[in-house]
């Protein structure tokens, strides 16, 4: 791949971006996982703490349902063409690793997101792959190889990858910060009771 060459990412959509596609508001994507249970995270990636689905799912999803959803093709057309370069996905293992903010700072072993997020600010780490439900997503390996360059320009910060965090990403089995959903609000007190 060239400097200037993007790389191909395959297709998703955040909780935003799926209430987009169906023209809900995006509290009726939360409340098709947790009341209906026409939804789950079967074929979402957990990223950040955030599920981010694979495309495909997504605009098959309303067919699926016991009332049928319609899907709003102009929506599915503009969120194409922003991942573009992109390509469908059927099953989340067939993801290339995906990595959000909580994944980097345990990466880069930061003691907290905010050198992560100065440096992105600046221009210094590499822009975003995504931008879905307002959160930045990026290829892991694009990062990997950016690590040398990073590294030449730190002040103050190492940037060396933490090779058994890398290692997990790599392979699918990360357990670290950002791996899983935490509740919050009401499913929070809930889950503590």
């Amino acid at each position: 791949m060239t400097e200037n060459e993007q790389p191909r990412k395959p297709y998703l959509a955040g909780g935003a971006e799926f209430a987009a596609l169906y023209d809900v508001r995006r509290l009726q994507v939360s409340q098709w996982i947790s009341r209906d249970h026409t939804l789950d995270y079967r074929y979402a990636k957990i990223i950040s703490g955030s599920p981010y689905w694979l495309l495909k799912f997504v605009k098959g999803f309303g067919q699926t349902t016991p009332r049928v959803k319609h899907l709003n093709e102009a929506a599915l057309n503009r969120l194409t063409k922003e991942q573009d370069p992109g390509y469908w996905v059927g099953e989340v293992d067939q993801l290339p690793p995906l990595v959000g903010q909580a994944e980097l700072t345990a990466l880069f072993r930061l003691s907290d997101g905010a050198l992560l997020r100065g440096a992105i600010r600046s221009g210094r780490f590499r822009p975003a792959d995504y931008t879905l439900s307002g959160s930045p997503i990026w290829l892991l390996e694009p990062v990997v190889r950016d690590v040398p360059a990073l590294q030449a320009g730190a002040r103050g910060v190492d940037w060396a990858a933490d090779e058994e965090v890398l290692a997990s990403l790599r392979d699918g089995t990360y357990d670290g910060p950002g791996a899983r959903i935490v509740p919050r609000g009401r499913a929070a007190k809930k889950a503590t009771d």
